[in-house]
């Protein structure tokens, strides 16, 4: 994307605002709600116990209300990550950010990680809802990030994506390229964790990413309409 061509409309679009943390409480929810709705973020990133608090407040919205599953470390079963994800749509979600299990592309167990890929994706498709793979780079060799990538290419979720937030790294505008060229226009990117600023954000665009997922969206924004 030409970020030159950026609105602060269309930047504010691309916001995944996020809320993510074990103490979060229902008026920090509501909060982050207000605040995606009152400025046109795109979703609210949570994890699956307060889908349907979020929902509810969002409900005559355009704001889509985003599950975080098996997270943050991904190592549970795929029937686990199924069944969770099926019970954040039953709640109300909007769309679904699951982690992959790291540790079988450790392995080499690409045939599990396209079993896992593909059974959450056919439940996000048949009830209509955005998916997002997350890969969690930061523990991942670039020959393993291009594998996954491929079998998203062939699988077709709506987005491939970075990070959690909260693994020892965030998203890099090379990971970020790296993953865009390996799936073209069959995928899109979604860029997580450490985008803090204009500057990264910006960067992150360029390098191919259509989702921004961050609990800074106010301090990008300030620093877009200081840039432009």
């Amino acid at each position: 994307m030409d970020v030159n061509e950026l609105t602060r409309e269309r930047l504010a679009n691309m916001f995944d605002h996020t809320c993510l943390k074990a103490f979060a409480r229902e008026e920090d929810f509501r909060k982050l709600c207000e605040e995606a709705r009152d400025n046109g973020f795109k979703m609210v990133a949570i994890n699956s116990s307060p889908v349907r608090f979020c929902k509810e407040i969002l409900k005559d919205t355009p704001v889509h209300v985003g599950a975080a599953i098996s997270f943050p470390l991904g190592q549970t079963t795929i029937e686990t990550k199924c069944f969770e994800t099926q019970n954040a749509i039953d709640n109300g979600a909007d769309e679904i950010d699951y982690v992959i299990n790291v540790g079988e592309v450790k392995n080499g167990n690409y045939a599990y990680i396209e079993e896992e890929m593909r059974r959450i994706t056919e439940i996000c498709r048949a009830a209509g809802v955005l998916v997002k793979v997350i890969f969690e780079n930061c523990y991942l060799e670039k020959d393993e990030i291009v594998k996954v990538a491929q079998i998203a290419r062939r699988v077709k979720p709506d987005f491939i994506k970075t990070s959690t937030g909260f693994g020892s790294g965030g998203a890099t505008p090379e990971d970020v390229k790296l993953m865009k060229d390996t799936v073209g226009d069959d995928v899109k990117v979604k860029a997580a964790g450490g985008i803090r600023d204009w500057e990264t954000c910006q960067k992150m665009i360029e390098a191919g990413a259509e989702r921004i997922g961050t609990s800074s969206s106010f301090k990008i924004l300030e620093g877009f309409d200081a840039a432009w």
